[in-house]
């Protein structure tokens, strides 16, 4: 009978091939400068005894509320912490299922419907939380420090699984639909292929010594729950940064203090470093040091790219999902085919046609056939029944173009939705709906943009006679309610981020007359990114 590899089995094998290798390094700083001082090391059986010790304290607290083992727990958490981690994991080890919620959905009243709809039977939370869920009818716990812990004598759970259909993690997706997240099931047999690919992923450029690369974005979400568990598969190191758009000179100090030589970041933050870079060439030096950067998320900005590529730095490129991880790696290198993507060896994708019609709606004017990206109901990643179409397999409504045989290049999506700042996704036409339901008298027409920035910003062709910054106020007043739902990276909640503009005046397509999004954000870039330093 197989049995399914999981985060837990990765951890165990990891800490007993290298047990007094650094798992992770902490930074410690200067409570009044904020400057980091020292990074800690924590070696891989520390962190093997402290999940198992974490495992203990939960598994004694929920049993004493009743909660029996196989339940739903709600973690809310930033996700950025070795502490965080300890929660996550140790929860699995105790026997539980974690469902984790990102610190960017606020609201509370959304997360005890997803709660619901999960049957979870406790919330541990930040304490940030605590007072907005002290009506919640589930026991609520404070996200406590280990040091805080009383140590408990408990016999934990096997942690090798044998049915592929065990629920293992519920995830959400990162944008709202219908006012709120879908829960992402999944199970044993998902987790596997998951287990596989991070493998492949995180495979050490240069064996002979520990890889060490950086936190990717909060263990709330897949990003860095994949990158985690392929680095554990190699022995590697995780440096946990102060935060998640750290600076370059932190960047150096990584490199330099903690022998970083692979940055996994998203792009939107990569940028600023090889802006940086054009200007220090200290750590332009640095950056060509690496044994790779690999990015993930919105694609770079073409004048980066180009200056990656002049200066011989080691760009990867990571396509992948909530729903299923990483699903295809750039192929990397010097030639001219770097660039182009191609699925992680393991898996089982089909790249379908869309129909002309999709291809025109979607602003795609090419001769080329635009494919979809399906992921196939054989393959290992294929996500949970509830998300699939109805033909069995997963649509990721992303579009790429087959540049060479077996090798692609994405070109967008087939649907309203785009990726912000730090690749969290946004539904516009949900946004632009609610518009034109609540200020329909007060507004001609409407689009949402923001792609690669921090919020979404909507754009207004105002009714006759409508006062401009009136409207503005009454849009955000009206809408109101409708944005507290929704994720901080989907809100529009500031009036500067409404920008009205003359009757008839934004761009639209010849055929229609659809107002082309990525036209509005091309010619009024230099307004929004001043909007959006003046709101940092």
């Amino acid at each position: 009978m197989s049995t399914y590899l999981s985060h837990l089995t990765v951890l165990e094998h990891s800490a007993s091939s290298y047990p007094d290798a650094p798992v992770f390094r902490v930074p410690r700083s200067d409570l009044s400068t904020g400057q980091v001082h020292d990074w800690s090391s924590i070696t891989y059986s520390q962190f093997k005894d402290d999940v198992e010790f974490t495992a203990r304290y939960w598994r004694h607290t929920l049993e004493s509320d009743g909660v029996p083992e196989h339940s739903v727990i709600g973690l809310w958490l930033p996700g950025m912490a070795y502490q965080d981690v300890l929660h996550i994991y140790g929860l699995s080890r105790a026997g539980y299922v974690p469902q984790l919620f990102s610190i960017r959905l606020p609201n509370p009243d959304v997360v005890l419907e997803l709660l619901k709809k999960a049957g979870s039977k406790a919330l541990i939370l930040d304490s940030q939380f605590q007072s907005s869920t002290a009506s919640f009818p589930l026991p609520v716990h404070l996200a406590v420090k280990k040091r805080d812990m009383a140590p408990f004598e408990y016999d934990l759970p096997p942690i090798r699984s044998t049915n592929p259909d065990k629920a293992v993690f519920i995830f959400h997706t990162s944008g709202s639909t219908s006012g709120s997240p879908k829960l992402v099931p999944c199970n044993s047999g998902w987790l596997d292929a998951i287990v596989a690919k991070a493998k492949v992923t995180s495979t050490p450029i240069s064996p002979c010594r520990q890889d060490v690369s950086v936190w990717m974005g909060s263990m709330c979400h897949i990003a860095q729950t994949f990158m985690l568990i392929g680095a554990l598969q190699h022995g590697s190191c995780v440096i946990q940064p102060t935060k998640i758009g750290f600076s370059s000179e932190e960047l150096i100090d990584m490199i330099h203090r903690c022998q970083l030589n692979r940055l996994n970041q998203f792009s939107t933050f990569l940028s600023i470093h090889l802006r940086n870079s054009r200007q220090n060439r200290k750590l332009l030096g640095y950056l060509q040091s690496l044994d790779q950067i690999l990015i993930s998320g919105l694609s770079l900005p073409r004048e980066d790219e180009e200056w990656a590529h002049k200066n011989g730095l080691n760009m990867k490129n990571l396509f992948g999902s909530t729903e299923c991880g990483a699903m295809l790696l750039s192929i990397g290198g010097k030639g001219r085919d770097a660039p182009l993507l191609r699925p992680i060896p393991g898996t089982y994708y089909g790249f379908l046609p869309i129909d002309a019609d999709t291809q025109i709606e979607s602003g795609h004017k090419t001769s080329a056939q635009m494919l979809e990206l399906v992921i196939l109901s054989s393959s290992g990643d294929c996500p949970d029944a509830s998300l699939r179409g109805n033909d069995g397999h997963f649509h990721t409504g992303d579009l790429f173009q087959e540049i060479m045989p077996g090798s692609y290049a994405f070109r967008g999506r087939n649907d309203d939705w785009i990726k912000s700042e730090n690749s969290l996704r946004c539904d516009t036409k949900a946004i632009e709906d609610n518009v034109r339901v609540t200020c329909g008298d007060l507004i001609e027409e409407c689009i949402v943009v923001g792609t690669g920035r921090p919020s979404p910003a909507l754009f207004v062709e105002p009714a006759p006679g409508v006062d401009h910054g009136k409207l503005k106020r009454d849009i955000i007043r009206k809408t109101r309610q409708f944005h507290s739902r929704r994720y901080l990276h989907e809100q529009i909640t500031n009036p500067n981020l409404i920008v009205v503009v003359p009757s008839g005046s934004l761009p639209r397509t010849a055929t229609k007359g659809n107002i082309r999004r990525k036209a509005v954000e091309e010619a009024y870039q230099a307004e929004l990114d001043k909007i959006y330093a003046s709101l940092q």
